[in-house]
């Protein structure tokens, strides 16, 4: 049985400093080694902290990597898988506010919307556009991209550590 691999990173936005241990923990659980994560000031906000961890593993990793953070109060992340022969990419996005959020991407990143995804935008909307408009600001995240964008523009610049390079 051939193993699909891919590869993907793990961005945690934000998180107070007594959590950092923990959430390294976490991770190196699922990926099975330790990470030596490099964390630093996140601007967006004070006294918590940021990181990025870049990552190959089998299919499915990005979604073991999210469940072990899902619910921690005060952590904010987001994880994306690559997608990979016969498997689709994906990134999941969590905010203590409004809990985690998964979605189907493609070799873009860009998110896919099902087309029963979209039909129940139509029917719950029964007709009125700001319902429907509603449905699919839901469908595509809109609320954690709001959320998360000015950690994700806070971190511009901040230092990554490549574990691979290809091509």
């Amino acid at each position: 049985m051939n193993v699909v691999s891919t590869r993907g990173v793990l961005f945690v936005h934000s998180a107070p400093a007594v959590m950092c241990p923990h959430i390294e923990s976490s991770i190196a659980a699922v990926m099975d080694r330790r990470t030596g994560l490099q964390w630093t000031p996140q601007p967006a906000a004070p006294n918590v902290l940021r990181t990025e961890f870049v990552w190959q593993g089998p299919a499915g990793t990005g979604a073991r990597l999210a469940s072990a953070l899902r619910g921690w109060a005060n952590v904010r992340y987001e994880v994306t898988e690559e997608p990979s022969p016969g498997v689709d990419g994906a990134r999941w996005s969590h905010t203590p506010e409004l809990g985690i959020f998964h979605a189907v991407t493609d070799v873009h990143g860009n998110i896919m919307v099902s087309e029963d995804r979209i039909r129940y935008a139509y029917e719950a909307g029964r007709g009125e556009p700001a319902a429907v408009y509603q449905e699919l600001s839901l469908a595509l995240g809109e609320a954690w991209d709001e959320e998360l964008e000015p950690f994700r523009h806070a971190a511009a610049g901040a230092p990554v550590r490549w574990l691979h390079h290809v091509g």
